[in-house]
């Protein structure tokens, strides 16, 4: 587990990350789904980082999920030549930034639910080259974005194969925890719907780091996506999908107030820390702690409430494993990364702040 002793006096608040525990996390989810017999295609989106993205592409990923096409620019800036964005992408300076770089990678695909999306693309690409791969993002039970039916994937799918510079490159969901047999039976009945029109449907992509161990194919998904297993979080901690061993990134604070007898105040506040809660009391873990909870965050300040198991005095500082790590990446421009052999080592976090 993360220990505030391993990054000797660095300013904080800061990003500290093990890389060891990061590239066993790595390696583990990789050798998953090569049992599974699933392409694997890591989400960016949890590290940002172009380091991280080759060490997953080193694994034996398939190639990277990023969610914006900044971000997406930034990896292809980083050699990943392989990239889905999985987003509806609309407005005329970001269809001109996708053409862009779509010249820049060996393949490029996006998603889209609507007529609408994929009206605004072939816009784009009708003239292009290379057609624009295209996949229809399907809602399979989150409640997100996607189209709301089967029947409803395989008419926008037949759109897309017949709109200019565009081709249909298959189905996309982000099921609701717990809910793969849900998205493979929806699968099931819009890939059956293209195959009686003859339409190849050569992706059918599903994901999620919360259900990772189960990952299977289901007889229809041929890729899996997650973000989050590369650090891991209090969440995923919380829903057994990991160990606490398996955190590779915390929030480094120091105690900087002991105003009252059992709550003590640290110098990372809303501004470090996400105030995500995903379902869970409290806004981090302390690691190593058998007695505390966060219990509010400010911009600045993040206040704890800790019995007499606990005892904290100013100016310790403490690693903090956080509700939902992504938010937390892009919270910051730099992280201190620990490598196998103790170093310390500065790093960027490439794509952070890109929102569009």
């Amino acid at each position: 587990m993360l220990s505030a002793d391993q990054f000797g006096e660095l300013d904080t608040p800061c990003i500290i990350i093990d890389e060891a525990i990061a590239l066993a996390n790595i390696r583990r989810l990789q050798d998953h789904c090569d049992a599974q017999g699933l392409a694997f295609r890591p989400h960016i989106k949890t590290h940002k980082m172009v380091g991280f993205a080759r060490a997953q592409m080193d694994a034996g990923a398939a190639g990277i999920n990023c969610q914006k096409v900044d971000e997406a620019a930034v990896m292809a800036d980083g050699g990943l030549k392989d990239i889905l964005i999985t987003f509806n992408i609309l407005g005329a300076e970001k269809l001109a930034r996708l053409r862009g770089l779509a010249g820049r990678v060996d393949r490029l695909a996006v998603t889209a639910d609507s007529a609408v999306t994929v009206a605004g693309l072939s816009g784009a690409f009708a003239d292009a080259g290379r057609p624009l791969e295209v996949l229809v993002e399907c809602d399979t039970g989150a409640g997100r974005c996607g189209v709301q039916t089967p029947q409803a994937a395989f008419e926008l799918a037949r759109i897309i194969a017949s709109s200019p510079g565009l081709r249909f490159g298959g189905l996309m969901t982000y099921p609701a925890v717990g809910g793969a047999g849900d998205a493979a039976r929806f699968m099931r009945q819009a890939v059956d719907l293209l195959a009686a029109a003859g339409v190849d449907c050569p992706v059918v992509t599903t994901g999620g780091s919360p259900d990772m161990a189960g990952a299977a194919s289901l007889g229809i998904f041929t890729e899996y996506r997650a973000g989050t297993y590369v650090y891991n979080d209090r969440s995923l901690v919380e829903r057994g999908a990991c160990g606490w061993q398996d955190c590779a990134l915390g929030v480094l604070a120091t105690v900087v107030s002991l105003p009252a007898p059992g709550r003590a105040v640290i110098d990372a506040g809303s501004k470090s820390l996400t105030s995500d809660l995903l379902g869970l009391e409290g806004f981090g873990y302390v690691a190593g702690s058998t007695d505390t909870a966060i219990v509010s965050l400010s911009e600045e300040h993040g206040v704890l409430h800790h019995g007499p198991a606990d005892n904290y005095r100013i100016g310790q500082r403490i690693v903090v494993i956080p509700n939902h790590v992504c938010v937390v990446s892009n919270l910051f421009d730099e992280a201190w990364l620990l490598k196998a052999d103790g170093a310390l080592a500065r790093v960027a976090v490439d794509a952070r702040g890109t929102v569009s």
